[in-house]
C-alpha cells in the first residue's frame, strides 16, 4: 500500500529504517540496558504510524519493539498497511 493512498482515520503499520545512535546490540539508545553504546547506525524496525505529512513527505511513528518515536521519510518506509486492533483478554 502507498503510503500517500492510507485513508485518515485508520490505523497502519510499516517497516522503516532509520539512522540513530545504537548500542552495542543494535538497539536503539537511549534504553535501560547495562550495554555500551555503539555509536550512529542503521536500525530498522516495525512501527505504527501516528502522523502523516504530506508536504515534507514524513511519517511518526511509535517501534513496536523499542517504544521509540522516530521522524522518517517516505522513501525509508515500506510494506505499509493496514493494523487490525486485536484484545488479548477476548482470546481466553
Amino acid at each position: 500500500m502507498d503510503i500517500k493512498e492510507i485513508t485518515p482515520g485508520k490505523s497502519y503499520a510499516c517497516k522503516f529504517k532509520v539512522k540513530t545512535l545504537l548500542d552495542a546490540l543494535g538497539r536503539p539508545a537511549p534504553n535501560l540496558s547495562d550495554q555500551p553504546l555503539k555509536g550512529t547506525g542503521l536500525y530498522e524496525g516495525f512501527g505504527v504510524l501516528m502522523q502523516r505529512d504530506l508536504e515534507k513527505e514524513l511519517v511518526k511513528l511509535k517501534d513496536e519493539k523499542s517504544s521509540k518515536e522516530f521522524v522518517v521519510p517516505f522513501s525509508d518506509i515500506w510494506d505499509v498497511d493496514e493494523v487490525e486492533w486485536v484484545d488479548p483478554l477476548d482470546n481466553q
